[in-house]
């Protein structure tokens, strides 16, 4: 398989990890949208959202406190920041293993495009 998150994973592409436990990685985005966007995967495999199951029930959950983590730990937590997961093409969707983008830093709008 050549996906680009599961190299990162693999450490065969060097990144600068912000968070890191057993389940996942926490990054900054290589083509941020807001002065903080970062990126938090599973280190597991999975390509979208619609082929998670209730198995995975705890790592979605250890997705949303990574991004806790990472949003007080950058000093956005305060004024608020945004989570995205993309599926699919249409949902905007670029790299198949599933990511949630943690952005702030700035206002952010409504509807978001």
């Amino acid at each position: 398989m050549d996906c680009l998150f599961c190299r990162i994973v693999n450490q065969q592409i060097p990144t600068k990890l912000i968070f890191e436990d057993e389940f996942v990685l926490a990054f900054h985005d290589i083509n941020p949208q807001a002065p903080v966007h970062v990126l938090i995967i599973p280190k597991r495999h999975i390509a979208t959202l619609n082929d998670l199951s209730l198995a995975d029930l705890e790592l979605g959950g250890r997705m949303l406190i990574a991004a806790r983590t990472v949003a007080a730990q950058l000093g956005i937590a305060a004024d608020g920041y945004r989570t995205v997961m993309n599926c699919n093409g249409h949902g905007g969707q670029t790299v198949f293993h599933i990511h949630l983008h943690i952005l702030g830093g700035r206002v952010l709008n409504w509807p978001p495009g």
